[in-house]
């Protein structure tokens, strides 16, 4: 394990928050609770019903954990208040916010950090970014001032000399699919504080493309060069450049000879791609060739930290994305 990863659950573990974890019917969700508990990294909360407990949880030491059956908690009733009260201009009545919180844990789990029982959550390990986003939307909302939610991965490499000692984030490579001039800008902001957040070293971000400072001409080029100038303007304290490609993002030697007098070329440790296609691909390579650990996706923008796990993780992965919620969450 990566000494960055030591560094944040140390972090976690100094202010602890409470973390639900709403897929009970995942063994892997057991397996993590058992060692986040132990390591005594966060309070953990798991919904369930005694059946899916007990079924899925044989062999875990989880005494440690709130156990939550929404079919029979007190509070259940005032969390559907709480959704219908949300969603009433939407026209949610009672009955469908009762089928729905409780046919899909994760309204639950949002609705318990909604209501201040909990503090973030953690889920995806059987369901797609989609549903574990959609009710994170739908109840939690945006952060104020925040234009849009995206996602990184947060990437060690190891016997890596670029980026922070090997430490970059990746973004958007989980949710954006095209982000247009505005919505890039937006997440090189949110990356670069969700850098700082996590890394505690100053953000270095670089705006990717297969172009660096007009070696191409495309629309796509166009996109980042523009996006790169309204991210300087909405952010003027920020060190980010583009369009640059990744050797001379990352390359002290190439950044010196393509970019010259670039404040981030040769240093980046943020890497915004261009779109959802290069960001994803590109933490997969990093993440099987480079053997990196790869967290995330890690989203930002969200008012209370949900965070959405691949549907490859184990149990290791969700106990990491645990503590760097939390860090998250002490930041709000």
């Amino acid at each position: 394990m990566s000494k960055f990863l030591d560094t944040i659950k140390a972090r976690a573990k100094a202010d602890k928050k409470t973390i639900v974890l709403p897929e009970s019917m995942d063994k892997r969700t057991f397996e993590a609770a058992e060692k986040v508990l132990k390591e005594g990294i966060a309070n953990i909360i798991i919904i369930g019903t005694p059946e899916e407990i007990a079924e899925n949880g044989k062999g875990y030491d989880i005494s440690g954990a709130t156990i939550i059956d929404p079919f029979t908690y007190e509070k259940t009733e005032e969390y559907l208040n709480l959704f219908v009260e949300l969603r009433k201009n939407k026209g949610l009545t009672y009955e469908e916010a009762k089928k729905t919180a409780l046919g899909d844990y994760m309204y639950y789990a949002c609705l318990m950090v909604k209501a201040g029982d909990a503090d973030g959550v953690v889920s995806g390990a059987c369901h797609s970014t989609a549903n574990t986003l959609r009710p994170s939307l739908q109840i939690i909302k945006t952060k104020p001032g925040v234009k849009l939610v995206s996602a990184f991965f947060l990437m060690v490499v190891p016997d890596c000399e670029y980026g922070s000692n090997g430490t970059f984030i990746f973004a958007d490579s989980g949710l954006e699919q095209n982000p247009d001039v505005e919505k890039l800008a937006a997440i090189a902001a949110c990356s670069a504080e969700s850098f700082e957040l996590l890394v505690q070293e100053e953000a270095m971000v670089a705006m990717l493309s297969h172009s660096t400072k007009g070696s191409a001409k495309h629309d796509d080029v166009t996109k980042v060069v523009e996006a790169t100038k309204l991210c300087k303007e909405q952010n003027p304290d920020l060190k980010v450049d583009g369009e640059l490609q990744l050797d001379a993002a990352i390359v002290p030697s190439v950044g010196a000879s393509k970019a010259p007098g670039s404040p981030v070329a040769g240093k980046a440790n943020v890497l915004v791609f261009p779109d959802l296609d290069a960001g994803n691909i590109g933490y997969k390579l990093v993440q099987r060739l480079a053997k990196a650990e790869a967290y995330g996706p890690v989203t930002q923008g969200i008012a209370m930290p949900i965070n959405d796990l691949s549907r490859g993780c184990s149990a290791d992965d969700i106990v990491g994305v645990v503590a760097i919620t939390c860090v998250q969450a002490q930041a709000n």
